[in-house]
């Protein structure tokens, strides 16, 4: 049994890393109190959250952390569950949309058992 992550798309892997870049800089700018959103120029709203964040720094640093990396998790997340038996795939989540249940599983595993039997017993008949 082999256990690994299946890749996501190329654009949500750069965007969670763009993400990610995100969040340490937002940390960044609260721990030195450098207000990032005059830079780019969001309105007098900014400025209101900005406070907030300056007068709450140890819980807007936790908040920002938190739910950016929750983002980013989940832009990374593909929900794949594939199982494989000796190189030949068995299921994929990705194409039924579900998870087998164990009875379904341990059938299938059992007719590919078969199946390899029967293999190799028509390839002994040949020789």
């Amino acid at each position: 049994m082999e256990g690994m992550n299946f890749p996501p798309p190329p654009a949500r892997r750069y965007l969670a890393q763009v993400v990610a870049v995100l969040k340490f800089l937002l940390l960044g700018c609260i721990v030195m109190g450098q207000n990032p959103f005059e830079y780019i120029g969001l309105g007098p709203a900014s400025y209101t959250i900005w406070t907030w964040f300056m007068q709450n720094k140890i819980y807007a640093c936790l908040m920002s952390f938190f739910l950016l990396n929750f983002i980013e998790t989940q832009l990374i997340s593909t929900g794949a569950f594939e199982i494989s038996f000796n190189d030949v795939p068995v299921w994929s989540k990705l194409q039924t949309g579900r998870l087998p249940s164990p009875p379904e599983l341990l059938q299938i595993i059992d007719n590919h058992l078969k199946l390899m039997k029967n293999v190799d017993d028509f390839e002994d008949l040949g020789t």
